[in-house]
């Protein structure tokens, strides 16, 4: 498939779903249920998309400088550290791992 076509669909498909967002009836939008579970979902992607990043490469599980930066992160996320902190740290803690090791 050319990239261009591939880009061109993805783009029309978020789009779709967006426009879509906007028809649905308020009501049902403003639902607890609907809220906790989008918010729910959110989180569950984001925790999948930092492990599948984390942890992979070259098809096979990789253990390197992220693992010690997402635990720095976490570890700043416990104290309630500023997410510019806590980008910055993690970031600083990977750069440094990769430069001595």
């Amino acid at each position: 498939m050319n990239t261009w076509l591939a880009i061109l669909i993805g783009s029309l498909s978020v789009f779709s779903w967006k426009f879509l967002g906007y028809l649905l009836p308020t009501r049902l939008l403003e639902s607890n249920l609907l809220s906790k579970l989008a918010s729910f979902l959110t989180i569950a992607l984001l925790a999948g998309l930092v492990g599948l990043q984390t942890f992979t490469g070259n098809q096979r599980l990789e253990f390197d400088a992220r693992i010690p930066a997402i635990l720095v992160a976490v570890v700043l996320l416990k104290f309630r550290a500023p997410f510019l902190v806590i980008v910055i740290m993690a970031g600083a803690t990977a750069a440094f791992l990769r430069l001595v090791f």
